[in-house]
């Protein structure tokens, strides 16, 4: 089997290839970029020059590819990806047969054009990253602080890896088709929490500061977000959706195992912080 992961450089992606070559199985990652790609994954991927916003740079990318791990949305700024019908279409003349789609939030044109072209698909719905605590890997280190708005919002934080695993997964075995997968790690945690956590892999105290929603929504100007993604993201911590911090049983019932807890992610990247 042969399969196309976009988004391999990713935090997801990166996963995703790692767990599709420990089965033995053919990876080929799709990027704009081959130099950057070739340089960060293993020898064995073989690296594919493509755009999923430019759909007639896939096509030689697509060739003799059996199945696809599929981002729904623009790595650049998050936007859902408005070339389905056409990504879709080059997949199943290409003899695409199976489709794992990692959600950008909610469905959209590249999940719609899909099961309309009637490939077998897969959707991953994984709720809020483990990663994205690398985001106060600099306020750690230096002060021993991490700033955030809404420290009362629970989540059930899912390990990037867990991700990767489910998708390689339902990639090269049947029985997954037409599932809507949410995934959720094994525990729900809010910010004081999270930080307990971290902090105990670190051997140190963090300090919570809590933000307001102004606040919170300037610095991401400030950092060159969009207004779309600035909404996006605070209205999410502002009103989460119940997947968000509600454990499913998805992770364990298709690997076997139980999710990744929290502690496990932070004394894995610990070296990140200090």
């Amino acid at each position: 089997m042969t399969v196309l992961v976009t988004g391999a450089k990713g935090n997801v992606g990166r996963h995703v290839v790692k767990e599709l070559l420990s089965g033995g199985h053919g990876v080929r990652a799709l990027t704009r970029d081959p130099a950057s790609a070739a340089a960060v994954l293993p020898d064995a991927v073989e690296v594919a020059t493509g755009d999923l916003a430019a759909p007639d740079s896939l096509a030689a990318a697509l060739e003799g590819v059996t199945a696809l791990h599929l981002i729904t949305f623009d790595g650049g700024d998050g936007a859902p990806l408005r070339t389905g019908p056409q990504i879709a279409r080059l997949a199943a003349k290409a003899g695409v047969r199976q489709v794992t789609m990692l959600w950008s939030g909610e469905p959209g044109p590249v999940e719609e054009a899909v099961a309309a072209e009637g490939l077998a698909w897969t959707t991953l719905q994984p709720q809020e990253f483990m990663s994205n605590a690398l985001l106060w890997t600099d306020s750690v280190r230096d002060e021993g602080v991490v700033r955030e708005p809404f420290g009362a919002t629970r989540s059930a934080m899912i390990h990037e890896a867990d991700i990767g695993a489910v998708a390689a997964r339902t990639l090269t075995e049947d029985g997954h088709t037409g599932e809507e997968d949410v995934l959720t790690g094994p525990e729900v945690l809010d910010m004081p929490q999270k930080l307990a956590v971290l902090g105990e892999a670190l051997g140190r105290d963090i300090r919570f500061v809590e933000l307001t929603e102004q606040q919170a929504r300037e610095r991401m100007r400030q950092a060159g977000a969009s207004q779309a993604a600035v909404d996006h993201v605070t209205g999410w911590y502002a009103a989460p959706p119940r997947e968000a911090y509600t454990v499913t049983p998805t992770v364990e019932r298709i690997l076997g195992r139980p999710p990744r807890t929290f502690a496990q992610w932070a004394r894995e990247n610990a070296e990140a912080f200090r």
